[in-house]
């Protein structure tokens, strides 16, 4: 037998096979297929304080190796979301990671004492890379302050385990995963999409109607596994959620390696739905054959 649980400050999952934010709807969109109770839990789509629409189409672009995309958080607000869908997850015993953005500091303590209203949801994962309405736009992830600021907010308001999920879209991602750590954040998601774009050869404008989008699937996996080594080579001791590009079993094991206490998978769900629940069989017979006890024994080995 072999130990696939992790825990994240005091709460504990049963596996570290995890789905990304934005590709899994609420939680148990995808329960036809398997039960999603099994995996070690959901990220739920990005939640803002009030119903959000989102960018006009086309909002999806097929690209090489991925996809962009600019949703505009288009979602069901976070009240709806803890008072219609929350009670049904806990229901099908689904854990729920409730992803959050503010377009403001004051928001997002807002956002984070409603997500304290309800057991169902173990985890709030801050999204920082929506825009700072009040800084002329700026996105909130590449600033040092900011990042600092929303996570000291975000930490007096609830009990919860916090988690700050960057942006790649930086210079050094260590300097903004320390703006985190520093603040007291109980661990990290790495990464965010890539700012990308893409060009109507016959009209010539952006194809996409926000004409910057987000980039995501396996073009990004070197990235974000890059981006996963060099915070844990820095920070130890911090959780982290590897994320961008798996698209199969290995890569799962590669961000292991290089420092991911779990992982979560995005854009890959489009073209296998299946992967996250296969993967967990996959991962113990891994672990079994190369004679591991624990899948924390894998946990950044790459940097030994």
């Amino acid at each position: 037998m072999v130990n696939l649980k992790i825990e994240l400050a005091d709460v504990k999952f049963e596996n570290p096979i995890m789905t990304a934010s934005g590709t899994y709807g609420y939680g148990d969109e995808y329960e036809d297929l398997y039960p999603p109770s099994k995996l070690g839990a959901v990220s739920s789509k990005g939640l803002t304080l009030n119903k959000k629409e989102g960018n006009p189409p086309p909002r999806i672009y097929e690209t090489p190796s991925g996809i962009l995309n600019s949703i505009g958080l288009a979602n069901m607000g976070i009240d709806s979301f803890i008072q219609k869908k929350c009670p049904v997850l806990k229901e099908k015993n689904i854990k729920v990671i409730a992803n959050i953005a503010g377009k403001s500091f004051e928001e997002f303590g807002i956002m984070a004492e409603k997500c304290s209203e309800t057991d169902i949801i173990k985890a709030i994962e801050v999204n920082v890379s929506c825009p700072n309405v009040k800084k002329g736009g700026m996105a909130f992830g590449v600033d040092f302050d900011n990042i600092y600021k929303i996570t000291k907010i975000v930490k007096e308001v609830t009990d919860k385990p916090v988690v700050i999920k960057l942006s790649p879209n930086v210079t050094d991602i260590t300097e903004m995963a320390d703006a985190a750590v520093s603040a007291g954040a109980d661990g990290l998601t790495l990464i965010n999409t890539l700012l990308g774009m893409a060009i109507d050869i016959e009209k010539g404008v952006p194809v996409m109607s926000n004409e910057v989008a987000g980039l995501s699937g396996p073009a990004i996996k070197p990235v974000g596994i890059r981006m996963v080594y060099q915070v844990r080579e820095k920070f130890p001791d911090i959780f982290i959620f590897g994320v961008g590009g798996i698209s199969c079993f290995n890569d799962i094991i590669e961000y292991m390696m290089a420092g991911a206490n779990a992982v979560q998978i995005g854009t890959s769900l489009f073209s296998d739905p299946m992967l996250p629940y296969k993967s967990i069989e996959k991962l113990e017979n891994y672990l079994k054959k190369n004679n591991y006890k624990n899948i924390n024994d894998i946990v950044g080995c790459a940097l030994n």
